[in-house]
């Protein structure tokens, strides 16, 4: 069964949905000791850096995914669920669980495109990657291949081994990152069509190496 974290934010359901259509059960919870029994977490979410951590707080959760983070336990983390695993965010000058080293980043003001365009912030729209690293995360994903994005923030690690893959809007930015047992992308793979099916089957399947803080394989 695979855990996905409620702590009050958007989009919960429809993560869960997409998993039904892969045949993986699941369950939305704010009790800690389901994601103790769980075999894997999905932390997705749609909302504000401030609201979110007050409420995995609220509920003891932000203990308890350090816990199975250290553990080794697979986790996924979803656009804003991306960006809270990070230590810190600029949105409400929020401190995160810091399950990766960084912060969270606004896009700047006045982002224009090659040709010089206007770009609107949040950033709303398909966008393909460009892998910085190889990842189980990515197996059977052509390189051409696009995903939804929504989002007027950015994660930006302090290690640069853990930036998965870019993305751009303006600027380039971080779309997937990883540190041991965790995967997260800034994108909704539910949202994405068959290419964001098979990142969710990818990540059912995978096996990270060693412990939390370990290097992923």
């Amino acid at each position: 069964m695979i855990a996905i974290v409620d702590y009050r934010a958007g989009n919960l359901t429809s993560v869960g949905r997409a998993l039904s259509f892969l045949g993986v059960a699941w369950k939305v919870t704010r009790d800690p000791a389901l994601l103790g029994g769980a075999e894997r977490i999905v932390i997705p979410g749609v909302g504000a850096a401030g609201a979110a951590m007050e409420s995995l707080r609220e509920a003891g959760l932000d203990r308890e995914l350090a816990r199975q983070f250290a553990a080794g336990k697979p986790m996924l983390g979803i656009c804003l669920g991306c960006q809270i695993v990070l230590g810190h965010s600029e949105e409400n000058d929020t401190v995160c669980l810091n399950l990766i080293a960084g912060r969270v980043r606004a896009f700047p003001e006045a982002l224009r495109d090659p040709a010089g365009r206007a770009l609107k912030i949040p950033h709303m729209g398909w966008n393909t990657l460009r892998r910085r690293r190889p990842h189980p995360i990515f197996e059977g994903l052509a390189a051409e291949e696009a995903f939804y994005f929504v989002h007027g923030f950015y994660p930006q690690p302090e290690d640069p081994a853990c930036v998965l893959a870019e993305s751009d809007h303006g600027i380039v930015f971080p779309a997937v990152i990883g540190r041991g047992s965790l995967v997260a992308v800034q994108f909704h793979p539910e949202k994405s069509g068959r290419p964001g099916l098979r990142l969710l089957e990818n990540f059912c399947r995978w096996v990270p190496c060693g412990g939390g803080e370990a290097a992923s394989c």
